[in-house]
């Protein structure tokens, strides 16, 4: 299987967006893994390619709760992830939720205290944003990969999140003091809710 994920399978790309290509091979081996950097790197924009390689067998044995991020985020172009559908139940949804929400947590509380970054702190904000897809879909069965869309239909506190990530994210602005008491109010509900 072949696909891509990220900016690109959302349709909201840039010339400086990473390039995020999905492989699944049927059956995945260093070498394998060698011929095919060495194949991306001869490729142009080789500095912006990443993504996801895996076995098909390893990706069927996947901890649910990443396979619903993945599956939902990923937009195929050969071959098909329908395979990974029974698998994901809405307790694994449920459950990525409270574990992105507890790492977001920790995250938050640590950069604060001790290393006071901005980049941290637009990681952080990236995360949050798949946890407030995840929770969107656990509360409607609707996946929303783009932001704008994403965005119109959410609630106050997701609402100001999103909007924060897409300050960071459209322009780097990051106000940190406000910034990380938005996001930790908004993680602290959410750990308490799920």
């Amino acid at each position: 299987m072949w696909g891509c994920k990220g900016s690109y399978a959302r349709n909201e790309a840039n010339g400086n967006s990473d390039i995020d290509i999905v492989v699944i091979f049927d059956k995945v081996d260093i070498q394998d893994l060698i011929k095919y950097r060495e194949m991306l790197n001869n490729l142009p924009n080789r500095d912006l390619i990443c993504g996801f390689i895996s076995g098909k067998e390893e990706l069927l044995d996947w901890a649910a709760g990443d396979l619903f991020q993945f599956y939902y985020d990923t937009l195929p172009i050969i071959g098909s992830l329908d395979v990974l559908l029974n698998k994901i139940t809405k307790i694994d949804i449920k459950n990525t939720i409270k574990s992105g929400a507890c790492n977001i947590y920790h995250t938050v509380v640590h950069n604060f205290v001790h290393e006071k970054s901005e980049e941290i702190l637009k990681n952080i904000y990236k995360s949050a944003k798949f946890v407030i897809q995840a929770i969107y879909f656990y509360q409607t069965g609707k996946y929303l990969k783009n932001n704008t869309k994403l965005i119109e239909v959410l609630e106050v506190p997701h609402k100001i999140i999103l909007q924060n990530y897409n300050k960071i994210k459209i322009n780097g602005q990051v106000d940190f003091e406000i910034m990380s008491k938005d996001i930790f109010a908004w993680v602290k509900q959410i750990i308490k809710n799920y």
